[in-house]
């Protein structure tokens, strides 16, 4: 998402400086082009050196150094910027901002600026409290800037509450979301994700291999596109990502509550959860011992969920994922004229760089129209962008379709 951008990251005075070495780091590992500027009191916290380093790039600190100038003068900072994101953003720089004050090559460029700009402050709990720097906040943010608020936790100073620097793969997270297009504003999506557990014992229970990264990826690229997202997820050691509604379940069962809990005021749902077709039909309420001979399970049938909210689908986009071994195209139609859908995704788990556990993955998208799309090895950040932009299409499709249809009328 940020392959290409060029950053500039303003480092301003405080303990918290130091986390701005590891957030450049994640920065020019996403592919971003980094430039830094640090104030005089952030000098005193970390060296330009070592930003220069992991940034590949001379770090501006004078307004006035006719050397810096020339080479990356404040104009053209403010000009060549895609975003521009100050952490740890102090109570000092907060109200320089929000009062027009330009007294340093950091406040200098920001007035300059006509780039998006995101900060992350960090200070003492009872600063951020205090009302200036609260009004403060609330003035920057009716112009735009967007903020990553601090978390709670233990100060360096000694207190304990809400200050310190938001994580670092946050705010890289929340400059994604800055710089990604706002095109499902309107939407509400509920996404499921990962695998089933259900119990044999109170000690066993039968799962399968889903690691919850596709369905994951489906919530994180719809939140930072603009959508109210609700992810429902079963047992997955993945952390859920930012901004979105997580509900956590077990059964499918479970999930399927959850997501009928939500249906109502859902616009799109994108099942991406390995949702388990059977369940033991029953439950011992004792761990099993050992004995000798077979061991017989006897299973019953989970309700199809994804069928469930097809029969009841009304104008919502209903999108499957069938991850198959064999015959991939011809069980995905399947599954799609089933369910009644209006997009499946299929994905040959055989595949090198394909289906669980994997960063990549390659699926071939079909619609309710048999339009067929193989994609080539992407991230599945890459295909669940694809696969909104897809949507999108197919949504804009069926406006048409209903607006040809009233003109018929007339």
């Amino acid at each position: 998402m940020l392959a290409g951008k060029t950053i500039v990251v303003g480092v301003t005075g405080g303990i918290a400086a130091y986390k701005a070495a590891e957030l450049v780091r994640l920065l020019v590992k996403d592919g971003a082009f980094v430039r830094v500027i640090m104030t005089k009191n952030a000098q005193e916290f970390i060296t330009p050196l070592t930003l220069q380093t992991l940034s590949g790039n001379p770090v501006a600190t004078e307004t006035f150094n006719l050397t810096q100038e020339s080479e990356i003068g404040h104009i053209r900072l403010a000009d060549t910027a895609d975003l521009i994101l100050i952490a740890p953003a102090s109570a000092d720089v907060i109200g320089k901002l929000a009062h027009g004050i330009a007294d340093d090559l950091l406040t200098t460029v920001l007035l300059a600026t006509m780039a998006p700009v995101l900060v992350a402050p960090a200070m003492n709990v009872h600063m951020y409290a205090h009302p200036a720097v609260q009004e403060n906040i609330r003035i920057l943010g009716q112009r735009g800037y967007r903020f990553v608020e601090p978390a709670e936790g233990f100060l360096a100073c000694g207190y304990e509450g809400k200050g310190r620097l938001a994580d670092p793969e946050d705010i890289v997270e929340e400059a994604r979301a800055t710089l990604t297009k706002k095109d499902l504003t309107t939407e509400r999506i509920i996404v499921t994700a990962g695998p089933n557990a259900e119990p044999i014992d109170p000690v066993r229970f039968i799962t399968n291999r889903s690691t919850g990264k596709m369905g994951f990826a489906m919530a994180r690229v719809a939140w930072r596109r603009g959508a109210n997202v609700t992810l429902v997820s079963g047992p997955t050691s993945r952390t859920p990502p930012r901004g979105v509604r997580f509900r956590s379940v077990r059964t499918a069962l479970e999930m399927q509550q959850a997501v009928l809990s939500s249906y109502d005021d859902a616009t799109m749902v994108i099942s991406a959860a390995a949702i388990a077709d059977y369940r033991p039909a029953h439950v011992a309420p004792q761990k099993i011992k050992k004995q000798d001979g077979a061991f017989v399970i006897e299973m019953t049938r989970n309700p199809d969920i994804l069928a469930g909210l097809g029969q009841q689908k009304g104008n919502r986009l209903l999108v499957g994922f069938a991850t198959e071994t064999e015959n991939v195209l011809q069980n995905a139609m399947g599954k799609l004229q089933r369910k009644n859908l209006d997009m499946i995704v299929a994905n040959d788990v055989t595949q090198e760089g394909a289906g669980f556990a994997h960063d990549t993955n390659i699926v071939t998208l079909i619609d309710r129209g048999k339009r067929m799309e193989t994609l080539p090895l992407m991230s599945k950040d890459e295909v669940a962008h694809t696969v909104y932009d897809r949507l999108l299409a197919l949504r804009k499709g069926i406006g048409e379709s209903e607006n040809r249809g009233i003109g018929d009328d007339h």
